[in-house]
């Protein structure tokens, strides 16, 4: 699979950006959907896992209402996002492993780069083969 462009927009990045801050020891996670028009919408879901400093775990019954907010709203998943408070912004081994989504983007955020926040984007096949993407971001 060949390297391709994910454009979002400003106000989403900041969205996504603003979440990750918001816990800055506990990873944090949510969805992106988008309908036909090139709508991006952000679903934060809580995150149950047990070690939530290092490991996400959608709650079960916000992924279901967040699914059927997109249904609702026409809007396909077009992304899971979470944060790495002290890791870079890629996919761990246990990311890549539990990956569910193989239409998705995965957006990782990271808290750990300097003071500076990181978003990388990835696609994860089924076979854990992983493809990153070049993010761009549009003003809209």
């Amino acid at each position: 699979m060949q390297s391709k462009e994910i454009v979002l927009p400003r106000k989403l990045v900041n969205e996504l950006l603003h979440h990750a801050q918001s816990s800055e020891k506990l990873e944090v996670c949510g969805f992106v959907g988008k309908n036909s028009a090139d709508e991006f919408s952000c679903y934060p879901v809580d995150n149950i896992a047990e070690t939530p400093s290092t490991r996400f775990l959608m709650a079960p019954e916000e992924h279901i209402d967040t699914m059927k907010a997109m249904r609702d709203k026409k809007e396909d998943v077009f992304a899971i996002y979470h944060s790495h408070p002290t890791a870079p912004a890629r996919p761990s081994a246990t990311d890549i492993e539990l990956a569910s989504y193989p239409d998705a983007c995965y957006l990782i955020i990271s808290l750990n780069t300097k003071g500076v926040l990181e978003m990388r984007c990835f696609k994860i096949l089924h076979d854990e083969n992983l493809v990153e993407m070049t993010l761009r971001m549009i003003e809209k």
